[in-house]
């Protein structure tokens, strides 16, 4: 029998790694701790911006969600993912970074250097600050404009439940946000591997017993399964 992976991820990316897992030949289940109610955009937010930042897949589908175009804007984007969520999206031109909202605006402030004009952060409501506030620090104009919120579930997924009863399972965290929606459920993980997709992704659960924590080398879907990997291996699957 292949070896359980609880995907956490919020739909419909959770629906992606499942596939990527499948293909792998890992048993995916589907136990998504985050739900994304998309909030809408003000047009008005976009008056003078020709650079939208993306920090997530989920802002650039709550982007087009909202009806607005794509074309004639550049994409400053966090990952290979959400790259593609852009290029998909209809974005002119996409800049990609590999790694995180960090990386990403290290990436702005070098490769934007002599253009002037003002950024869009557009993202989840809990994510407004640090992103715009280093550009800003930088001497940028830098907005934010909120168009979607996440909305936790109150536990996991009864077949990820059943999982973790009978051991061993992995499960798979993308997201802070979706750690602590894990935390608060309160759900035993001492038979479960942690693996995270970063550090700061796997922090809301450093205090819960575990069966083991691997974390991945770069903030992207290739590092995770990478980490994955050393993790099932560890159990000797």
């Amino acid at each position: 029998m292949s070896l359980a992976v609880i995907v956490t991820r919020a739909q419909p990316g959770a629906d992606d790694t499942a596939a990527c897992l499948t293909a792998l030949g890992y048993h995916a289940l589907l136990s998504p701790m985050l739900r994304v109610v998309e909030t809408g955009l003000d047009p008005a937010a976009l008056e003078g911006v020709k650079d939208i930042v993306f920090t997530s897949a989920n802002g650039v589908r709550a982007f087009t969600s909202a009806g607005m175009p794509s074309s004639g804007f550049t994409g400053w984007c966090v990952g290979p993912s959400t790259a593609a969520a852009a290029r998909e999206a209809g974005f002119g031109q996409v800049v990609e970074g590999d790694g995180d909202a960090a990386d990403l605006a290290r990436l702005i402030l070098t490769a934007r250097s002599g253009r002037s004009g003002p950024l869009l952060h557009i993202a989840n409501d809990a994510a407004a600050g640090h992103l715009v506030a280093t550009l800003k620090e930088a001497g940028l104009d830098a907005r934010f404009a909120a168009a979607y919120q996440t909305e936790a579930a109150p536990s996991l997924s009864d077949q990820a439940l059943a999982a973790l009863m009978q051991g061993p399972s992995i499960l798979l965290v993308h997201s802070a946000k979706g750690a602590e929606a894990i935390a608060r459920a309160r759900t035993p993980l001492n038979t479960a591997i942690i693996v995270a997709i970063s550090a700061p992704a796997a922090a809301p659960l450093e205090k819960t017993a575990m069966a083991g924590l691997w974390i991945a080398a770069r903030p992207n879907e290739t590092a995770l399964m990478a980490a994955l990997g050393e993790a099932a291996a560890s159990l000797g699957t």
